[in-house]
């Protein structure tokens, strides 16, 4: 294997590995909106980044993690609906942030990449950074995996029995806004949040229980990858976009074969 398809094919696991037990809570807690907005605002996050002379993708980390602390603050003041401020927020993000792009004079950015994602530009490096942020995103999600649980089946109750909800609820969102700022390197703004909903709707088809759901969620994400991977290396096709469709793929075959196991039960109903 060609090293560079090497560093794509381990990046891209990385990113699979985590994104698909968060991506269950995500389903969960019907937070897809909110992964959305969280990736249109990436763009603002280079050109912020660009305008400091910092990495972009830092600058990207930067500006997620930002409007996700954002989000919760308007969101607790009730001023605005969750959706319509969600989609204020990631249209607006997005609009400043092609502006600011273009008032940048005598630089030249791929946009393409950024849209679409280059995870076959992967260098040494990132696949090391996006190792460590996952391992620690990891981390995070085990330690408070059943308080996190809890509160998404039932808020009330478990702020009853003494949950910090509102603590939980931040750093759940601060988890997905360093997932989604690394899985940009993989398939783009436009199309990360399919690497946290895809996996995790393929899984809630076949699995009976929320931990074997994240862990299939996150097997379904892997053979996304490299199938993806396969599949652009064979006919020259756009990686980023032969990952997702392949997640597409196997969420179709699982819609076939959903019947015939459970579904993951014990959370909200599902």
């Amino acid at each position: 294997m060609e090293d560079f398809m090497l560093r794509a094919l381990l990046g891209g696991l990385g990113v699979a590995g985590v994104a698909g037990p968060l991506g269950c809570f995500v389903i969960w807690r019907r937070m897809v909106y909110f992964g959305a907005a969280l990736a249109h605002s990436a763009l603002l996050g280079v050109a912020l980044g660009l305008a400091l002379g910092l990495p972009a993708d830092l600058g990207i980390a930067v500006l997620c993690l930002l409007m996700a602390l954002g989000f919760l603050a308007l969101d607790r003041s009730q001023l605005v609906a969750s959706d319509t401020l969600l989609g204020i927020l990631a249209h607006a993000s997005l609009a400043l942030g092609l502006l600011a792009l273009a008032l940048m004079e005598g630089l030249r950015v791929d946009l393409m990449s950024y849209l679409f994602g280059d995870i076959l530009a992967l260098s040494q490096a990132d696949v090391l950074v996006i190792y460590g942020l996952m391992a620690a995103v990891l981390a995070v999600l085990l330690v408070f995996w059943r308080p996190l649980l809890s509160a998404t089946i039932d808020e009330d109750l478990a702020r009853v029995e003494g949950l910090a909800t509102g603590r939980l609820k931040l750093i759940f969102t601060l988890l997905m806004a360093v997932v989604i700022a690394i899985g940009m390197k993989v398939v783009g703004i436009l199309m990360v949040i399919s690497l946290l909903i895809i996996p995790a709707a393929t899984a809630r088809r076949l699995a009976t229980g929320p931990e074997r759901m994240a862990l299939l969620a996150a097997l379904c994400g892997a053979l996304s990858v490299i199938l993806g991977l396969l599949v652009s290396y064979i006919w020259d096709l756009p990686t980023g976009a032969a990952i997702v469709a392949a997640a597409a793929g196997l969420f179709l075959l699982s819609l076939l074969a959903g019947r015939r196991f459970g579904r993951a039960k014990g959370v909200r109903g599902e």
